[in-house]
């Protein structure tokens, strides 16, 4: 046990001084969701409540967060592709220790990203500094693990040069399948259940209504979405230690 935690650690170390060997990269997962936050809330949110500060800032933090399967996924596969995994075939580690490790290093960056969005939303909105929020930030940890588990999934699987079309696919359905940009009211019933049924709209829920102090029913407003969203979470990071066992052949 403290053998495969001293390994872990290791590796951990290793992945954060590479992740830090990109600052561009950490820029953009920052900026970007960042500009968008401002810049919807400037023009939209006298136009939709949706686009209020108060239900935009946590929207946002989900979304930043699907970004980060492109991130952790695309450094996964440059390192496949190069020879440090190659030469750890020799060493005692395990595929879960690999997976376990990046994972932990990206999590401080989908922390930053909740704490720098909610800091900037409160300069617009003071009513996001709250009890909720500090939750949410917490709880947010568990959606930011689903979406470097997505990453890690399609980094064992594909190369880096096919991780930014496949990883997409994370950002695409936190962007149009989440609820966050549009109004659902005019959607069908089949369409509903079909985003309900999916991790991005309650991922997006569940971090919102923590902030807007959304918890009229216990069950419907955190427990089923947090169930939703754990139980894809577990899914997606054992097929990822799976996937990384098989291509790599580790133990």
């Amino acid at each position: 046990m403290l053998n495969s935690l001293s390994r872990i650690f290791t590796l951990t170390k290793r992945n954060i001084k590479e992740i830090l060997r990109d600052p561009l990269s950490l820029a953009f997962i920052l900026a970007l969701p960042l500009v968008m936050e401002i810049l919807f809330y400037l023009i939209f949110h006298e136009l939709s409540d949706q686009f209020k500060m108060i239900y935009l800032a946590p929207g946002i933090v989900v979304f930043a967060q699907s970004f980060l399967s492109l991130f952790v996924g695309l450094l996964l596969a440059t390192d496949r592709n190069t020879s440090f995994l190659t030469r750890l075939y020799v060493s005692k580690a395990h595929s879960h220790e690999f997976i376990i490790a990046y994972a932990l290093a990206v999590i401080p960056i989908s922390i930053v990203q909740a704490i720098l969005f909610y800091l900037v939303g409160g300069i617009f909105d003071r009513s996001i500094f709250s009890t909720g929020m500090v939750l949410s930030i917490l709880v947010s940890v568990i959606t930011a693990i689903f979406f470097i588990s997505l990453g890690l999934l399609f980094g064992s699987i594909f190369s880096a040069k096919s991780i930014g079309g496949v990883a997409s696919i994370a950002i695409s359905g936190q962007s149009v399948l989440s609820g966050m940009w549009f109004p659902l009211e005019g959607l069908s019933q089949g369409m509903l259940i079909f985003m309900d049924v999916l991790p991005f709209r309650n991922a997006t829920l569940l971090i919102q209504n923590l902030v807007t102090d959304g918890i009229h029913d216990g069950f419907a407003d955190f427990g089923k979405p947090l169930i939703i969203v754990l139980a894809y979470t577990v899914v997606t990071f054992i097929g990822a230690i799976y996937a990384f066992r098989t291509k790599m052949k580790f133990r």
